[in-house]
Parts: structure tokens; sequence; C-alpha cells
């Protein structure tokens, strides 16, 4: 009998208990707090802790996932990591390390990466996995984010990433679970803004060394920074919306479908922009102003509050929508209930 369809049957998030306000994100960029909270979109993010690696903020997450799915560890066939490069270790498979800890003995793991589309990416292969194979039934898809490490505050060029905060997320998939059932997604990406956006030294281009160190070459860095303003004003927004209408279309859907759009934090012009073109109210999405940017893990964030404040209901149209420096944009849509 072959496999109809893939569902969210479990899902978690952990956020560090330790956060860094508005003013003092403000003090360390030396912008006035008003920038902060009302441009960036600010009013605190969660920092991590000394024990707040990675792999541990996304074990706590994939243990509420589980526990919420309803089954044990060793139901899992694969694991699914969808933190990004930067983690416990540098070349290193994550995915394994997550397995382990959960005691997934029967599953398999490999790490993804689209950065802060990695979710989105995930739940597409998840599902396509589960639909190839009738032996794949259970996926756990699960990361930890902590890029605001690399942000370098004195750096006016990487004010947009000023909002990066630390986190983690996990969802299971099952084969044929007869409820929140994902269907259809959407990818675009820019080739022209591959280098607009990276951590300059570390690599094979550019050796770490002490100097580079010294001059903060291991943080994130707008490389482009004319070129990437330029391009992102032509095609941004609408990259957004072409992948939602697109997700939509490939779910036999249209925008009036939507009840609830999981959209990543950005700055509040942004997301209000994108809610009105598509007709939507401030209550169809939750603006994450209490947790800034936590990477490919708004989205399951998102979620999680919508359903907390009963945006989302048995029946409800859900579209997730991300978008991550390389540059891409995304979205998926399930079928909530």
């Amino acid at each position: 009998m072959s496999v109809r369809h893939a569902g969210l049957i479990g899902w978690g998030t952990f956020v560090p208990a330790t956060v860094m306000s508005a003013r003092e994100l403000a003090e360390k960029a030396d912008l006035p707090v008003e920038v902060v909270e009302q441009k960036l979109g600010v009013k605190q993010k969660p920092v991590p802790g000394p024990d707040d690696h990675c792999s541990t903020m996304a074990y706590k997450a994939a243990q509420k996932a589980i526990q919420k799915a309803g089954i044990s560890p060793e139901d899992i066939d694969l694991v699914i990591w969808t933190g990004d490069e930067y983690k416990d270790y540098p070349l290193w498979t994550a995915g394994i390390k997550l397995k382990e800890d959960l005691g997934a003995r029967r599953a398999w793991a490999f790490d993804l990466a689209l950065r802060c589309g990695t979710t989105i990416l995930a739940l597409r292969v998840a599902r396509d996995m589960i639909l190839a194979d009738p032996d794949i039934k259970n996926v756990l898809v699960a990361g930890g984010y902590r890029n605001g490490d690399l942000i370098d505050y004195e750096n006016p060029r990487v004010r947009f990433m000023y909002n990066l905060g630390a986190g983690a997320s996990a969802a299971v998939l099952q084969q044929d679970a007869g409820i929140n059932q994902i269907l259809g997604s959407a990818f675009i990406d820019d080739g022209t803004l591959t280098t607009s956006v990276a951590v300059p030294a570390g690599g094979t281009r550019e050796p770490l060394t002490p100097e580079g160190v010294e001059k903060k070459r291991h943080f994130l860095e707008v490389m482009e920074p004319e070129w990437m303003k330029e391009r992102l004003e032509q095609v941004s927004m609408d990259n957004f919306l072409n992948a939602i209408d697109l997700a939509l279309e490939r779910s036999s859907l249209t925008c009036r479908d939507i009840d609830y759009l999981a959209l990543l934090h950005m700055k509040r012009s942004a997301h209000d922009y994108i809610l009105q073109t598509l007709g939507l109210k401030q209550e169809q999405s939750v603006y994450l102003e209490e947790y800034g940017h936590i990477g490919q893990h708004d989205q399951i964030i998102s979620l999680e509050l919508g359903l907390e404040r009963g945006a989302i209901k048995r029946g409800s149209t859900v579209v997730m929508v991300s978008a991550g420096v390389g540059y891409a944009w995304n979205a998926q849509v399930l079928n909530w209930g």
C-alpha cells in the first residue's frame, strides 16, 4: 500500500532563560532604544547561557516534540539536523550526536543546511523521503542556533542582523499521520547575492589566523553592502510573496485561504507589508519582538505561539515563511488538524 501523506505529529522549542533587552542591545550598538524597538523590532532576545550549546538546545526541543508526538525515541527512523554550520564543533555531524543523546537507536541521521531556510527545507525533505520510502515512518527534524555569537555590534554593516538570538526547535513527521498534513512548498534563490554575507575567515579562501581574529574576520560580515542593499530592494519582498503564492498553488490553494502566517522575524515595516499585501490581519501572525530572529527556528516558534493564542485551529491553513543569506526565500503550507 502506497504512502499517502506526511503529517506533523509533534513539535517543541527551547529558548534560553537569559535575555538581552532592547536597552542592552542599544548600548552595545550605540543606537537609540527607540530604533532597536521600533525599527529593528526587538524588545528583547534570548542569548545563550554557558551550557546552551546548539546540540543541547536541540536535545531539549526534541524531547518536547517526541513527547507531544506520543512516540518513543526508538520509534524514530531518521533524524535531520536543522542547525547552522556554526555549532558545538566545526566539521561535525550534529544529527548523529542528537540521535545518540535521545536514544534513537534505530535511526540514522544527517545534517542539512540552507541557512535560515533549513527548517522549511527539512520539512520538504522529510515529507519526500516518507512518501518515497515506506520504511521511513517517523522523522525528527531538529536543530539549535546561536549565530548571534558571530555578531560584532560595533559593525554597522551587520545592523540588520543585530536581532539574532539563540534557541532551538524540533518537529516530528509521521507517515500517514491523519493530521497536520505537509502540503506544497516553494524555494526561490538569487545567485547574484551568494557572497554578500558570510564569515570571511575560517574557510579555504581565508584561513583563520591570529591577525584575522584580531580584526574580527571570524565574525559575520556584509562583504558587498551596496550591491546587497540595491538587489534586495529590487527582489526581496517580491520573492517572499512569490514563494508564498507558489507553495499555495502547489497545495491547490490561494492567499485567500491563509489562516495563519508563521513568518520569520524581520523589521516591523516589512512584516506589516507582507501581511497587508496578503490581506491578513495582525492577529493572523505573531511578531517575534520578544525573540528576535532565531534563524531557521522562527517558524516552529511562531507555530507554537499561534497555537497558544488560538490563532491556529482545526482546519486552518498555515503557511511557514523563511529567508536566509545566500539568498533564498522559502514557504511551506500545512493543513492543520
